[in-house]
């Protein structure tokens, strides 16, 4: 069923006119959505600076609950964004509405880089884009450096334990050894600068707002996924896509959830096998990028569940075993890295950050990086007849959040979810379908809003 569907089945159910089921006027949802995220986000500004000192000095943040530190800034970048946002208010749900399938992603994905160029620029070029992955702590220095990628593979997991000789910078040891990769065969093509690398992770990362669309296209219907368009191509979780790895690290893994949508609805057998093999190379490859994307799965059962669909499991499995194997071979064994960086993990400040507010504190951070539209449509999705119907954007959403409760009950997840939970945080924009079309440009402002004040008011790490 579709989202607008589902609209018009609540409001035939509804008794009386202008209320639920349960007597709520239809409202009352959206309200307490936002009034329990607002209360959320208020509480994880103020707990630090009116608790414990210990917890002030420990959670190693200098914007709570956002990696970064309160400066305000702007430049000419600013208005740029502000003229793309209103260009979006104003024309985006028409355009989302009447534009041919393949020119509106065309143009969604056109909109999405220049959003989030325009919001990277707002702190400058050099610290907005060509420094970011250049600092000692990214990849690109390392990848510089590698001269031998067998060498690099088989001995990548005796570098990840701190306090050696020759251990790997921050990011490079606490991730498998394909983000590595990623950047020596960048280095290798000639993408090694911070420029060039930056503007990469910038189109490979916008590039899956067209997965979104195509995932909802097959698993709901077209009129569903054109209403997601405009909210995907303005996310406030642009202000961390441009730049950082995690944002190709969501390119990757959008595709590949994008590509069993299309396995697991297609009635022709070559584009089943051909899009299922793709999807388990990619999602596979996902796992090797970031330990975290194996909750990757969550959504992709919850992809399958909504197609009734298993077949395209058939293709897949193999192809992502394939990857394993390759990886095996080469000499790096998930599992023993995994191990590692657990061990890694708590080498560093994670030991002395906070569970006790982190645990409640991320999600915080990343309903940063969806916003307030996502946040509404989450409350939207969250009763039980859209459930139990399976509605394609309701079950994705609601992947989502699961992968990141499981994520943050794992204790790897202190901080800086804003960025490392892009991956997830994408399938809940999806419950923007469920937002009602008299209100999207109302909550396409409240979007572009949140974004240009994090991006102005906070000078964000990434």
């Amino acid at each position: 069923m579709t989202a607008t569907q589902s609209d018009e089945t609540d409001i035939r159910e509804e008794l009386p006119r202008g209320a639920s089921p349960a007597g709520r006027p239809r409202w009352f949802r959206d309200t307490a959505a936002v009034l329990a995220a607002a209360a959320l986000m208020l509480t994880s500004i103020l707990v630090p600076f009116y608790g414990s000192p210990e917890l002030k000095l420990n959670i190693f943040v200098l914007a709570p609950p956002l990696f970064g530190g309160v400066e305000p800034h702007g430049n000419y970048s600013t208005a740029v964004a502000v003229a793309i946002g209103l260009l979006v208010i104003a024309f985006g749900p028409w355009v989302a509405r009447t534009l041919r399938w393949r020119a509106l992603l065309a143009v969604t994905w056109i909109v999405g880089i220049a959003w989030t160029l325009s919001l990277a620029l707002i702190d400058g070029w050099t610290r907005g884009i060509s420094t970011q992955l250049d600092r000692p702590d990214e990849y690109l220095p390392t990848a510089r450096g590698v001269t031998d990628i067998g060498r690099l593979i088989s001995t990548f997991d005796s570098r990840i334990l701190d306090f050696q000789p020759n251990s790997w910078p921050t990011h490079v040891s606490g991730h498998p050894v394909g983000a590595l990769l990623s950047f020596v065969l960048l280095d290798r093509v000639g993408l090694g600068t911070g420029t060039r690398a930056g503007v990469f992770c910038i189109v490979v990362g916008t590039s899956a707002v067209i997965a979104l669309c195509v995932a909802v296209r097959c698993l709901a219907d077209e009129t569903t996924a054109r209403r997601i368009a405009p909210f995907a191509a303005v996310t406030p979780g642009a202000v961390w896509i441009g730049v950082s790895a995690d944002g190709y690290f969501m390119g990757v893994v959008a595709w590949g959830i994008a590509l069993l949508a299309v396995s697991a609805t297609t009635d022709r057998a070559r584009i089943r096998a051909f899009a299922g093999i793709g999807a388990g190379l990619l999602l596979a490859f996902g796992i090797f990028c970031n330990y975290g994307l194996t909750l990757m799965g969550v959504i992709a059962v919850a992809t399958l569940i909504v197609a009734r669909a298993w077949r395209p499991l058939l293709w897949a499995i193999p192809a992502a075993l394939i990857v394993v194997a390759v990886f095996a071979a080469a000499g790096f064994w998930w599992l023993d890295g995994y191990h590692l960086v657990y061990e890694r993990y708590y080498q560093g400040i994670a030991s002395k950050r906070p569970y006790s507010y982190w645990v409640w504190a991320n999600f915080a951070a990343s309903m940063c990086a969806v916003g307030p539209a996502a946040v509404v449509g989450l409350g939207r999705a969250l009763r039980r007849r859209p459930i139990a119907r399976r509605e394609a954007v309701v079950i994705l959403g609601l992947a989502g959040l699961l992968a990141m409760a499981l994520a943050d009950l794992s204790g790897l997840s202190k901080a800086e979810t804003e960025r490392i939970w892009l991956p997830f945080g994408a399938w809940i924009l999806t419950t923007t379908a469920l937002l009602p079309p008299r209100q999207q440009r109302f909550w396409l402002a409240a979007q572009i809003l949140t974004a240009l004040l994090i991006n102005s008011i906070v000078r964000t790490h990434w």
